[in-house]
């Protein structure tokens, strides 16, 4: 496939970036195994709270959940909402399980592929909250058509959104930022941003846990990171 391919993730039809990293330790291929399955969300059909959980309750979807420590923090917060978490790094996946195994997280079903492919089957209107913390840049021009923060994935998250649910976007990528800002500014008739002054950007919110991931990017690393909530209208 050409770099240069017009589109982004909602019609290029592939999933970049690597699947699998450093084997499996036994224990983690074990939960791979046997608790992935009964926890994976259908591979055809609607993907609703009744299907997955067996009734109705504020549904929530992560788009690559990394290890899954936000995941498991909000499911564990909010044990009466069900949450979905879409991973393609089997690693992630497998780090994911050990929290849902240790905290005995039952309100979480797991997606092993592209996030696009769940929620695509979410029916329109039916998240309360929707989550895309520190997604890969991609920071080169030519590979921008592949950053989630794109215009067909972010009118995916609107229609998907219930009136007044939330979309959560994270990064610690100052050319991610100024990309995805620019996106939602085209978005402005559907979410409204929840901000009050520079605070609101700059600090974690309640509720919003510190991952792995964002630790490294401040404190390995050196990086600022940015926090937004938009709502829709």
């Amino acid at each position: 496939m050409s770099a240069f391919k017009e589109g982004d993730p909602t019609t290029l039809s592939r999933l970049y970036g690597r699947s699998q990293g450093k084997p499996l330790r036994a224990a983690q291929q074990e939960l791979v195994d046997k608790l992935l399955p009964q926890i994976a969300v259908p591979a055809e059909g609607p993907v609703t709270a009744e299907t997955l959980f067996g009734f109705d309750r504020p549904l929530h979807f992560e788009i690559g959940f990394g290890g899954g420590e936000h995941m498991a923090y909000r499911a564990d917060m909010l044990p009466d909402h069900g949450f979905i978490g879409a991973e393609p790094f089997l690693n992630g996946v497998a780090q994911a399980l050990t929290h849902v195994r240790d905290g005995g997280l039952a309100n979480i079903r797991i997606h092993h592929g592209d996030a696009l492919d769940a929620l695509t089957r979410v029916p329109d209107g039916a998240l309360t909250m929707l989550y895309l913390l520190h997604p890969d840049p991609w920071p080169k021009n030519k590979h921008a058509k592949r950053r989630m923060m794109n215009d067909g994935p972010v009118r995916m998250f609107a229609d998907k959104l219930k009136p007044g649910g939330e979309f959560r976007f994270g990064t610690d990528h100052p050319v991610y930022l100024r990309h995805a800002l620019m996106v939602m500014r085209r978005f402005t008739d559907v979410f409204e941003w929840v901000v009050e002054d520079r605070h609101s950007w700059e600090n974690r919110p309640s509720g919003w846990c510190e991952t792995r991931y964002e630790h490294k990017a401040r404190n390995t690393y050196g990086h600022e990171v940015w926090y937004f909530r938009f709502r829709r209208k």
